[in-house]
C-alpha cells in the first residue's frame, strides 16, 4: 500500500517554504518530512493572504456589534436561503458518517487516542483545538498518534507498566475520527514561514493541523474504508467556509484524492455563524456533511459580541444558562431544522457533566444530567450528540436510540415547525426572565475556574476535570468574559458591586487556597487572567494572549 509521504510533491509547487524553528518529538521527521512541508507551503502561498483578510473582516464586524449594529441575516444572500432545491453531500459516500448519534471528544495524545478509539462511540472527535493546549509537543505528537492509530500500529506503555492497545488494528472497526485542527485565528509559532516576496511570518495553525492530517492519512483512510473527515472550528460566516472549500479543492487536486472525498462538520460556535448556518453550507456544498451545536463557545461569542450592549445583554451565572433558555433553544432548533432542509446531519453539544467513579452520588447526578440534555436534542430531531467521557457514551446512546431505532439518523425528519428570526437569536434576556441571575458563588467559580483551567492549559492538558465538569478552552473563555462583562455593566450580586478590585480580592483568595506544587504554572495563569478578565481591554481570545507570552518560545 503506498504511504501519503511517498506521493510526490513537485519540487516546483510553492514558492513558499516552512521551516521548524525547533525539535518537538524524537519522530518529528516522521511528520515532518520535505514532501509534506512543500504541502504546507503550498496551502500557504495560495490561503494564508485571504485568511489574513477574512480576520481583518471579523475585527471591523466586532466593532460595528459593539458600536450597536445587531447581528442580522443578510439580506443579499437571501436567494441562497429562498432556494429549495440544493442539498449538501452529507454522508453518502462518506463510509463511517451515516450513524454519529454518539460522539466522544477529546485530545489527540497517545492514551486519550486509544482510549477514545476503544470507547465505543460511533465517532471520535479528534480535538487539536479547544480540547488541546497547543504545546510544539502536542501538535507533533498528536499527529502522530493519529498517524500510528489509522495505521492500527498505535500502542503506549506508561512509565508505571501500563499498557493501551488498540482493541482492533481494523479502523472499520472503531469509531469514524474526525479531525478538528485550529481555528483561523490562531498561529503555529514554531513553523517559520518564508513566502515568495522575502517577508518571514508564523505559520497558521489551521493550516499547518488540516495539512499534516490530510497529508499523511487521507489516501490511508479511503484505502482502509473511512475519509479525511473534519470539525471546523470558529468560522463567522460563509466567506470563512468558502475559503475552507478551496483549501478542501486545493489538497484534494495535490494528494490525488476524489474531488469530495473531504467532509467537514461546522461547529455553529459564534453568534455571526448562527445567522449563516444555511449560507456556511451551501458554500461547502460537495464537502459539507453537517452542523454541530458547540453550545459553550457560542455562549462566548454572544458575550464577547455583546459585552459592551448594557444590562439586556448580561449572561447571568453559566450554571444557570441551561440550554431549555429561550434563546439558546432558538439557536439549536434553527440548527436542526437547517440542516434537515439541506441534508446534513445536526449533532448536538456536550454536556459538561462528568461522572466520578469514586463517587456514586455524583455520577448519579451527571448522569441524570446528561440524560435529561440528551433526550432532549433527541427529540427535538438532532442526528447525534457529544460526550467527555467514555462512561457517558451509554446514557446518551439509549436517549438517541430510543428516537431512532435501527435508523442510522433523523435527517429525513423536517422541521418545518420552526420560526426563528433575528428577535430570538438576540433574546439574550430570556435567561434572566427565566429566573437566572448574577450570584457570588458564580463570580468566585468564574475566578476559579479560569485560572485553573489556564494553568492546565499552561502544563499542556488542555480539557480539564475540575468541580466534576469538563472543562476546556471554550468554558475558560466564558469564565473570563462573564467576569468582563459584569464589571463593564455594573452588575450586582447578592454581595454588592461586581467590580475589578472585588474581583482582584476574590483572585487572591483562590490563589491562596489552591495546593501549589512544581510547575503549576497558577502564577502565570493568574497574570493571563488578570490581562484577559480585569483588563480595561477585551483580547479577543485568551489562548491567543497565553500562546504568545508563553507557548510560542
Amino acid at each position: 500500500m503506498t504511504t501519503m509521504t511517498e506521493i510526490p510533491i513537485p519540487d516546483a509547487m510553492s514558492g513558499t517554504h516552512l521551516t521548524p524553528t525547533r525539535r518537538a518529538t524524537e519522530r518529528d521527521a516522521e511528520i515532518l518530512t520535505p514532501q509534506a512541508l512543500e504541502f504546507l507551503g503550498m496551502l500557504h502561498e495560495r490561503f494564508a493572504d485571504d485568511q489574513a483578510a477574512l480576520l481583518a473582516t471579523r475585527a471591523r464586524r466586532a466593532a460595528a456589534v459593539a458600536g450597536g449594529q445587531d447581528p442580522d441575516f443578510d439580506p443579499t444572500t437571501r436567494p441562497v436561503r429562498d432556494d429549495p432545491s440544493w442539498r449538501v453531500a452529507g454522508c453518502a459516500g462518506a463510509p463511517g458518517l451515516d450513524d454519529r448519534r454518539v460522539e466522544i471528544t477529546g485530545p489527540t495524545d497517545p492514551k486519550m487516542t486509544i482510549n477514545a478509539l476503544n470507547s465505543g462511540a460511533k465517532v471520535w472527535l479528534a480535538d487539536a483545538e479547544d480540547a488541546s493546549a497547543p504545546t510544539w509537543e502536542n501538535v507533533i505528537g498528536g499527529q502522530l498518534a493519529l498517524r500510528d492509530a489509522i495505521r492500527g500500529t498505535l500502542s503506549l506503555t506508561t512509565p508505571e507498566g501500563r499498557e493501551y492497545r488498540l482493541r482492533s488494528p481494523r479502523l472499520t472497526d472503531l469509531p469514524t475520527i474526525v479531525f478538528r485542527p485550529r481555528g483561523w485565528h490562531l498561529p503555529e509559532a514554531h513553523l517559520r514561514v518564508q513566502h515568495s516576496d522575502g517577508t518571514v511570518t508564523a505559520a497558521s495553525g489551521s493550516l499547518v493541523d488540516f495539512g499534516l492530517y490530510a497529508f499523511h492519512n487521507a489516501a490511508e483512510l479511503i484505502a482502509r474504508g473511512r475519509g479525511p473527515y473534519f470539525y471546523l472550528p470558529k468560522l463567522e460566516g460563509h466567506r470563512e467556509a468558502r475559503l475552507w472549500n478551496r483549501v478542501f479543492e486545493a489538497a484534494e487536486d495535490a494528494l490525488g484524492i476524489p474531488r469530495g472525498a473531504i467532509r467537514a462538520t461546522v461547529l455553529i460556535e459564534t453568534l455571526p455563524a448562527a445567522f449563516e448556518m444555511e449560507e456556511i453550507l451551501y458554500e461547502l456544498r460537495e464537502h459539507a456533511a453537517g452542523l454541530n451545536a458547540g453550545r459553550w463557545d457560542y455562549l462566548f461569542s454572544i458575550i464577547k459580541n455583546l459585552r459592551t450592549r448594557g444590562a439586556s445583554y448580561v449572561l447571568p451565572d453559566r450554571n444557570q444558562v441551561t440550554m431549555t433558555a429561550p434563546f439558546m433553544r432558538a439557536y439549536t432548533e434553527l440548527l436542526v431544522a437547517t440542516c434537515h432542509r439541506r441534508g446534513a446531519h445536526a449533532i448536538g453539544g456536550m454536556s459538561a457533566f462528568i461522572p466520578d467513579r469514586r463517587r456514586p452520588d455524583v455520577t448519579e447526578r451527571a448522569l441524570e444530567k446528561v440524560r435529561d440534555d440528551k433526550r432532549r436534542e433527541a427529540g427535538d430531531g438532532f442526528d447525534g450528540t457529544w460526550v467527555a467521557h467514555p462512561d457517558l457514551i451509554e446514557t446518551a446512546r439509549a436517549e438517541f436510540d430510543a428516537v431512532l431505532g435501527e435508523r442510522p439518523n433523523q435527517v429525513m425528519r423536517l422541521r418545518d415547525d420552526v420560526r426563528v428570526g433575528q428577535a430570538e437569536l438576540l433574546d439574550v434576556a430570556s435567561a434572566g426572565r427565566a429566573g437566572a441571575s448574577v450570584t457570588e458563588c458564580g463570580l468566585r467559580s468564574n475566578v476559579s475556574v479560569g485560572v485553573r483551567y489556564i494553568a492546565s492549559w499552561l502544563r499542556g492538558t488542555g480539557a480539564a476535570a475540575l468541580d466534576n465538569l469538563m472543562e476546556d478552552a471554550a468554558t475558560a473563555e466564558i469564565s473570563r468574559s462573564q467576569l468582563w462583562q459584569w464589571i463593564a455593566a455594573g452588575v450586582r450580586t447578592e454581595h454588592g458591586p461586581v467590580t475589578r478590585e472585588r474581583a482582584r480580592v476574590v483572585l487572591d483568595e483562590v490563589l491562596a487556597g489552591l495546593d501549589r506544587f512544581d510547575g503549576d504554572r497558577y502564577d502565570d495563569a493568574a497574570e493571563v487572567f488578570r490581562e484577559v478578565a480585569l483588563g480595561e481591554g477585551f483580547p479577543e481570545f485568551l489562548t491567543t494572549i497565553a500562546y504568545e507570552r508563553y507557548l510560542a518560545n
